[in-house]
């Protein structure tokens, strides 16, 4: 199956209009495509045991949408709760159950050259099936992870707080860096050289049962890792934010990591180092179980991370 097809849908909205799959084109010249001045968003859409469909914590996903719009300069042309109804429209036009949904906003065709204030802000939204980001093998046993060469962006280099598309080179240069190397995935490490997260993923550690994850400094802030720190102390487990050693990986009994994506996804080996025994842990498998009990419909503790349809 190739790429094109594995994507295609029937429908993908843009500009609040929605456009057969084939019509959702842009200009070669379009600013975006030549200086990577975009933002999205990844949200993901489950089917619950009820039958019917949720998006989960679509407002978060959609603020963060907005927050990364006004960081980079060029805010989005609608209302949050136009871009709420338009997700749920795209998904309903497909006639998806289950799916991953991509907003995206770009600076059109106009001025060209880095400073192009008055080009027009384009906004699109698709959606399809989207399995396991790191494999279903990956969610039930664990990968392989790399800290990778390539340090993670400065907070004064590129602004992390946002999903600019331009930002996302550090990510691809790290990813293809481990991927050709045979393995799963990189880690990255901030300018001090403390362990950040990975090329598309927050990361977790346990050790003695004490659950640790990285700090909102060089991060972008993850709202499934929000939503995996709000089950952990939930749950009873110590939590802790605060920064951590490539070293603390080698010797933790379980690494995890999160995203909109990857969800909940054990890592079994870090720079060929087991991690604990080399399968995911019980504390792992615990917080992946409830994530995924929540998006399914199955626990209802947190009615309003769901927007049915």
């Amino acid at each position: 199956m190739g790429i094109a097809t594995s994507l295609k849908t029937e429908k993908i909205w843009m500009d609040n209009q929605m456009v057969r799959w084939e019509e959702a084109t842009v200009h070669v010249l379009t600013h975006s495509l030549h200086y990577g001045t975009g933002y999205f968003e990844g949200i993901r859409c489950y089917a619950m045991e009820d039958g019917r469909s949720a998006v989960f914590r679509l407002g978060e996903h959609l603020r963060r949408f907005f927050d990364s719009g006004r960081i980079l300069g060029f805010p989005l042309p609608y209302t949050l709760e136009q871009m709420e109804q338009a997700v749920l429209e795209v998904i309903r036009a497909n006639g998806l159950k289950e799916c991953y949904i991509r907003p995206l906003a770009f600076l059109g065709l106009g001025e060209m050259g880095l400073y192009a204030p008055e080009n027009p802000v384009h906004v699109i939204i698709a959606a399809w099936p989207w399995g396991a980001y790191l494999g279903e093998e990956g969610i039930r046993n664990g990968i392989r992870a790399k800290i990778s060469s390539y340090t993670r962006h400065h907070v004064n280099v590129m602004m992390t707080k946002s999903k600019i598309t331009g930002n996302y080179v550090n990510s691809v240069l790290a990813k293809n860096e481990v991927k050709e190397a045979g393995y799963d995935e990189a880690i990255m490490l901030d300018t001090e050289g403390y362990v950040a997260e990975a090329s598309g993923e927050n990361i977790f550690i346990v050790r003695q049962g004490r659950v640790k994850t990285t700090p909102h400094t060089s991060i972008l802030p993850g709202i499934t890792r929000d939503s995996v720190l709000t089950i952990a102390r939930d749950r009873g487990y110590p939590v802790v934010e605060e920064c951590f050693t490539r070293d603390e990986l080698y010797i933790a009994d379980e690494v995890f990591f999160t995203g909109t994506a990857a969800e909940v996804t054990p890592v079994r080996e870090v720079d060929n180092r087991k991690v604990g025994p080399g399968c995911p842990g019980p504390v792992t498998y615990d917080l992946q179980q409830a994530f995924f009990n929540i998006t399914k419909g199955k626990d209802k503790s947190y009615p309003d991370w769901l927007t049915t349809l």
